[in-house]
């Protein structure tokens, strides 16, 4: 069966391949060039392994018009085009069909134009003059990259909990790297704007370095109110001396759909969470004791102590858009 875009015809294969072929069966390819010889060039490449759909177009606007109907699985676009030039091409793409993979077909002497243009967020490029050899190629693993994104979204798709237990020294140097790769766990969920899970992670971080220094090396909040350089160097000392030494925190996180729950406990001898002064009041913001509480309660949905003291469980609840 015959297509025509842009006064060229490009031929439907549709072919059974065998499985090292899957890459290519059925895929589209929108082909975008001024030049009625480079586009009978391509085609005829394209053509010479089965199971492409080949479309043409002879500039941009009728690549862009192409795509108001239909929706290639690829684009393989000239760099220098009369009406629209190579960026401005990609990025009308970019911002109306972003997830469509392009790539850019470069001449000698457009080196400079071509990193601008994969700067704009085209995929990949293959010289004019190494169409031969390296088209099919390029294409193959663009379109591996694209296939793997598509089942990595499945399997997100398809994921109801992920649940993980760690158990960390008291080095706070280490908090940091844990909340990133926790967020990491949430983002495959989608489960709240990156403003929210920042706040989120604010949380945990303080709820983390609570127990690291407050709960297993012990250390007074007013310590540090009054001299922070001594807090944390009563925090080197005591990590090396028994019985804070061994004591280690115990984090575990269940994200869901639904909701995120931290469970962070301490080998410390616990406290008494209502002993703390109400970090809410007025004469209670500008201190440093208790702004950690403040920041858990502010930004989690719900916080509960075990009895000891010496457990902190968090709970986010996802909020419907």
């Amino acid at each position: 069966m015959l297509f025509n875009v842009g006064g060229q015809q490009a031929l439907n294969l549709n072919c059974d391949l065998n499985e090292n072929q899957d890459l290519i069966v059925n895929r589209k390819v929108l082909v975008v060039d001024d030049s009625p010889v480079d586009r009978h060039l391509v085609g005829g490449l394209l053509n010479s392994q089965p199971g492409w759909q080949v479309f043409f177009a002879s500039n941009g606007a009728e690549a862009l018009e192409f795509l108001k109907n239909s929706n290639p699985d690829v684009i393989l676009t000239d760099l220098l085009m009369p009406d629209v030039d190579g960026v401005e091409l990609v990025l009308k793409i970019r911002k109306e069909f972003s997830k469509i993979p392009i790539i850019l077909m470069t001449a000698h002497g457009n080196e400079e134009l071509a990193v601008r243009v994969l700067r704009a967020g085209a995929a990949s490029y293959v010289p004019k003059k190494l169409l031969s050899v390296e088209l099919h190629s390029t294409l193959n693993e663009v379109l591996s990259t694209l296939r793997n994104e598509k089942n990595i979204q499945i399997v997100q798709d398809a994921l109801v909990c992920h649940e993980v237990h760690f158990v960390l020294d008291n080095d706070i140097s280490n908090v940091s790297p844990m909340v990133s790769h926790i967020e990491h766990l949430v983002g495959q969920f989608n489960f709240c704007e990156p403003n929210s899970m920042m706040l989120i992670g604010v949380a945990l971080h303080e709820a983390l370095t609570n127990a690291m220094l407050h709960g297993n090396l012990e250390l007074d909040s007013k310590l540090r109110d009054d001299d922070e350089s001594q807090f944390y160097s009563l925090a080197d000392e005591r990590k090396k001396k028994h019985p804070y030494a061994g004591r280690k925190v115990m984090f575990g996180a269940k994200i869901s759909k639904e909701e995120i729950r931290f469970t962070i406990a301490d080998e410390g001898p616990g406290f008494n969470p209502t002993g703390l002064p109400n970090p809410f009041e007025p004469e209670n913001l500008d201190k440093v004791t208790g702004r950690g509480m403040l920041l858990i309660r502010t930004f989690m949905d719900l916080v509960e102590h075990n009895e000891n003291g010496n457990q902190i469980t968090m709970v986010k609840k996802h909020k419907a858009s």
